[in-house]
């Protein structure tokens, strides 16, 4: 973890004399080599000689001079050509960016003389007439060959080449458009990231990279605007379309077109391979893909990464088969806008996350030209070619989901992430609480977890409760701040993610220190969430005696290797968590405090969920498939108190509508679907027998609920002979005053036999019924929701309340205890 003595961006500001510092912190001889390249040399002449080649130079047919053959023709001589002009850029590259430097100075020197005389021919040059070499025609015969006209400076032609007159291109065949003559002409701007791709050789890439790609960039448009301003204003349409040499036609001096030809050819060559190979094996370092990418990680003893550019070599030789330029150009093209809209968005992305560190030194930079360079983009690489350009951005989908799946280096950063706080913190400042309403209510989870290695099926549970809400994991660490020397919070939050993710639950984290459990209870009831999303709802594991297991051993989703680290190197979490606690062993929280916390949420107007025996819920109940193959099961819901049993409209209250609530959650989950819910309606002494359940059963039928309604009546010990004015009683006025314990705990056991009774019935009567038994038993009940008492007024009863719900849940398999203080649904428009 980084503190106030760690490194500033992995690399010391101050060191000894003498001593250099590599971008990863590393120095000395052992490290990479020094950055050395200048402004001029690393990014002005690179960027100019790229952006210079194809249009002014390449486009130039170098084999023939004038209808004369200079060298033989043929598909096989060009991609010998090709490889043999390749070979030789490789090898310089591979020799290093020193070496390459020296090269692309003497190249730029050559083009700029060859610029020069070109420029001064148009000036210099009288009007000509120039006989273009024949084309080849039907059946192989020759058409007669065309004049091209040189005017000298004259507005008739200028007029003449204004129109656009696309035709075909005499090199292909295939008819010129607006959006193939854009790809073709794209390629002489491609350049302009020439500087960024040699930006691990430069002495100071970020004053070197903005500056010389502005200079370059100016520079070349300059030239390219007075180049297509003097050659419309002196060559004539024919001599343009049908010549794509005509520099050479025009030139005081032929040879030195043709040198500049070469030179441009070999200098954008160069910038290309060198570029790409350090893009390439930055790729490789950062493990993105693998062993595909391996042979690009090989360097030599001062750094240079011969192993990327023989990889980049043999790549560029595959694409020489192709043959002829404009067969690549609009796929060319399209992958440089696909590149260039990346960038746009990314530069996007960041200005719209506002993160504090992007001060770019461009002052003209904004959204609004980010925006705009996107849209751009997108639009044209659709008009050149709609094929290329759909396959492009599926290609990028995929290696983005490929790089999002595999995980990128943690040390990028993520600008999703940033983007994400930004809308996030938006729409949170936008979520008023004064505006909330029961019609959306919807529950928000704090589960308080002792030990995840004991509750892992409670917290799944709980996620497939929360509906869509807020939903926190909470931990409670004990010390006090004032006698440690540090947090010892902050640590474990890495440990805690990690079983997010590996439980597959969506769930935030939230931890405390606290000198006590229920005072660290208390602060996460306070402060945990943000604005509009606060935990309403808090739910415990049951307080009972029972052994805690240890789910870390059988839940396959925490299988690790016996050796205790995962791959990659990291600790297994099974280690970051401790053992579960030893039946017998000292607890963290007593019965007398676990109850104060219960108390505690209800005072503070959240409700509770009390969780027992949850390690015996079916697993395909808690799995994340649909539960269609899953034998059938019940989920029982009792929703008035068992503990002070009353007829009449008891189940109509806050407290029961809250658990009709969260039990039909629960069948809206997938895995629960097959699941039916049925609620018990407890008669009381003097009710008739139908009454109630016909006005529940409308209750449900208003609110949408599905259930199967089963009336039961009282048995012994549940509240026969009592005088009807105690029903009036305060609840929690069952283990005060009045009533005694024994009579208390026989309440709590005579509820308990009532529920294990209704249980039993079911599984003995199966499919058929009553009558339709067949001896081998219905559905079990996957799981029973009970109402939960208010806590006794009187602190010094919280023991005799635990030991009281612990009677009634007794032998009940998995159980929620609920109680509910906030209305949860309604039945108005």
């Amino acid at each position: 973890m980084a503190s106030e003595n760690s490194p500033l961006l992995a690399y010391r500001l101050l060191g000894d004399e003498g001593v250099a510092f590599s971008a990863n912190g590393a120095g000395g001889p052992g490290g990479a080599s020094a950055r050395k390249l200048s402004t001029f040399l690393g990014v002005v002449v690179p960027t100019v000689l790229s952006m210079f080649s194809i249009v002014v130079f390449l486009r130039i047919d170098s084999t023939r001079s004038s209808g004369l053959q200079v060298l033989p023709q043929g598909y096989g001589w060009s991609l010998l050509y090709g490889s043999l002009l390749l070979g030789l850029v490789g090898g310089v590259c591979t020799l290093g960016a020193g070496l390459y430097a020296r090269a692309s100075f003497l190249t730029f020197l050559l083009v700029s003389g060859s610029l020069a005389s070109v420029l001064v021919s148009f000036v210099a040059v009288g009007p000509r007439s120039i006989t273009l070499a024949p084309r080849p025609g039907p059946n192989g015969s020759s058409l007669p060959p065309q004049v091209g006209h040189f005017t000298g400076f004259n507005s008739s032609t200028l007029k003449a080449n204004l129109g656009a007159g696309y035709a075909k291109d005499y090199t292909t065949g295939a008819m010129m458009t607006f959006a193939s003559v854009f790809a073709v002409l794209f390629n002489g701007c491609t350049g302009i990231m020439a500087g960024a791709n040699m930006s691990g050789e430069l002495k100071d890439p970020s004053r070197a990279i903005p500056l010389g790609t502005i200079v370059a960039v100016t520079y070349t448009f300059f030239i390219y605007t007075l180049l297509f301003f003097l050659s419309s204003f002196t060559c004539d349409r024919t001599l343009l379309q049908e010549d794509y040499g005509f520099f050479r036609a025009i030139s005081l001096w032929p040879p030195l077109v043709l040198i500049g030809i070469y030179a441009t050819a070999l200098s954008a060559s160069m910038s290309s391979l060198i570029g790409a190979s350090r893009i390439l094996h930055a790729l490789a370092q950062d493990d993105l893909f693998g062993m595909i990418l391996a042979p690009a990680k090989v360097v030599s003893r001062t750094g240079n990464p011969w192993g990327a550019v023989l990889y980049s070599w043999g790549l560029v030789q595959l694409v020489l088969l192709a043959g002829k330029l404009n067969t690549l150009a609009a796929v060319v093209t399209v992958f440089y806008l696909v590149a260039y809209a990346a960038v746009d968005l990314s530069c996007l992305s960041l200005e719209w996350a506002s993160a504090p560190n992007f001060r770019p030194t461009f002052s003209l930079f904004s959204w609004h030209t980010c925006l705009l360079g996107v849209a751009s983009c997108l639009l044209m690489m659709f008009l050149i070619s709609p094929g290329a350009a759909g396959g492009s951005l599926l290609l990028m989908g995929l290696l983005s989901a490929l790089l999002t799946a595999r995980g990128g280096p943690s040390s990028w950063g993520y600008v999703s992430q940033a983007l994400l706080f930004h809308q996030v913190r938006k729409y949170l400042l936008r979520l008023d609480v004064r505006k909330d309403h029961v019609k959306f209510w919807r529950p928000q989870l704090l589960l308080l977890v002792g030990n995840p290695r004991g509750a892992l099926p409670l917290l799944r549970l709980a996620n497939q409760l929360k509906k869509g809400g807020l939903y926190v994991l909470g931990h409670v660490t004990l010390g006090d701040l004032d006698c440690l020397p540090s947090d010892p919070v902050q640590p474990q939050y890495g440990a805690w993610l990690s079983l997010v993710d590996r439980a597959q639950v969506k769930a935030f984290v939230d931890l405390t220190l606290s000198p006590s459990v229920r005072q660290g209870a208390q602060h996460l009831l306070r402060i945990s969430g943000l604005g509009g999303m606060k935990p309403n709802t808090l739910v415990l594991g049951f307080y009972d005696d029972s052994a805690p297991q240890d789910h870390f051993l059988t839940d396959p989703a925490f299988s690790e290797a016996a050796d205790g680290i995962q791959e990659g190197g990291s600790p297994a979490l099974s280690s970051l968590f401790p053992p579960p606690r030893a039946p017998g062993s000292p607890r963290a929280l007593s019965p007398q405090d676990y109850v104060a916390t219960v108390a505690d949420a209800l005072k503070m107007n959240k409700n509770v969920v009390l969780a027992r025996a949850c390690g015996a819920l079916p697993p395909e109940r808690l799995s994340r498939g649909s539960g269609g193959t899953s034998p059938p099961h019940h989920v029982d819901v009792w929703p008035l108190n068992l503990l002070r049993p009353r007829g009449g409209p008891g189940y109509v209250d806050v407290c029961g509508l809250f658990l009709l609530q969260m039990a039909t959650i629960l069948g809206m989950v997938p895995a629960w679907h097959s699941a039916r819910l049925r609620i018990f309606l407890c008669l009381g002494p003097r009710e008739a027998p139908g009454a109630a359940e016909g006005r529940l059963r409308a209750l449900l039928s208003q609110l949408r609920i599905r259930a199967e309604v089963q009336e039961v009546v009282w048995g012994e010990g549940a509240g026969s002979g009592e005088p009807e004015e105690e029903e009036e009683e305060e609840e929690g006025d069952f283990v005060n005053g009045r009533r005694g314990d024994a009579e208390a705990e026989a309440l709590a056991s005579s509820a308990n036999a009532l529920v294990r009774a209704q249980q039993g019935r079911s599984r003995r009567e199966g499919p058929g019924g009553p009558e339709g038994g067949d001896g081998e038993g219905g559905p079990a009940t996957a799981l029973t929701f009970l109402y939960l008492p208010r806590p006794p007024a009187d602190a010094a009863r919280y023991t005799r309340y635990l030991a009281l719900l612990e009677t009634l849940t007794r032998d009940l398999g998995p159980t929620l205890l609920i109680h509910g203080v906030t209305p949860v649904t309604c039945t108005d428009l």
